[in-house]
């Protein structure tokens, strides 16, 4: 597709609450920065933080780097995210894989959302391994049980055209556990290989990975403030704001634009 300007996409993230008025409940918001401040792991994907972060102080990072209102008096209904801050986020990634693609870096894709996010990040992963870039992939197989979903309750990680993700064995799932990534990592090591000196993930995923020091760029919707926390504390290299939930496609617009940009476009090659 031909790549949008940045006027346009910023127009389209509007247009289709992709950023912007999104269907992330301001109440669900708030919700989720409680459950953080309260420590509950499911919200921590994974990370540690130096900070003892309170409610009032998410809030404001959050309004900050997403873009979400900051009057704490706004309980309930639409919620936004900073369209401008999402394409400032975009720049960062596509400045980042230029970098991958110039070095030839061993790069790690994987995402808590397969059913939205995962064919954007195997876009990328085309163009990164067109360029010499090595997909790097670990434990496959792995499974972990979860208690407080509903069930089939094992995950298993699977990689699928180089993206990771977990799967209940029959369907690929929702995660926001650090589990996989933390084994892929450990199996990287216990097989003698070099770990990625990139990673583009997303919810526990991202938050492992950053968590383990590995240069990191995060996803997350608005109701996720884990990994923008863990970008003001040095842990992730860039988290892109946007709602998380929409159908592939959606993200098309996006990818191309960051490929534009970072100068790996099919016909930049």
């Amino acid at each position: 597709m031909t790549p949008p300007s940045r006027a346009e996409l910023v127009a389209y993230l509007v247009r289709t609450g992709i950023a912007g008025h999104v269907d992330t409940p301001r109440q669900n918001n708030l919700r989720h920065y409680r459950r953080l401040c309260h420590k509950d792991p499911y919200y921590q994907l994974g990370l540690t933080f130096e900070h003892e972060w309170q409610f009032d102080e998410v809030l404001a990072l959050m309004a900050k780097s997403c873009g979400v209102v900051a009057d704490e008096a706004h309980q309930w209904g639409i919620d936004t995210i900073d369209p401008d801050r999402t394409v400032e986020a975009l720049d960062a990634v596509a400045d980042r894989l230029a970098q991958a693609a110039s070095r030839r870096e061993r790069v790690m894709f994987a995402t808590g959302h397969p059913k939205s996010l995962a064919e954007t990040y195997r876009t990328w992963k085309s163009a990164l391994e067109g360029r010499g870039c090595e997909i790097v992939t670990a434990a496959a197989g792995y499974s972990y049980e979860v208690a407080t979903e509903h069930p089939p309750n094992r995950r298993v990680l699977v990689w699928k055209d180089g993206v990771g993700f977990v799967m209940d064995g029959g369907s690929p799932r929702h995660s926001h556990h650090p589990f996989a990534m933390r084994a892929a990592l450990q199996a990287l090591s216990d097989e003698e290989r070099e770990w990625p000196q990139l990673v583009i993930a997303d919810h526990g995923f991202a938050g492992a990975a950053g968590e383990a020091g590995v240069p990191t760029i995060g996803f997350a919707d608005c109701n996720d403030p884990a990994l923008f926390l863990a970008e003001y504390e040095g842990k992730l290299l860039t988290t892109v704001p946007l709602d998380d939930g929409y159908a592939p496609p959606e993200y098309r617009p996006l990818a191309a634009y960051v490929l534009a940009r970072a100068g790996l476009a099919p016909d930049a090659a």
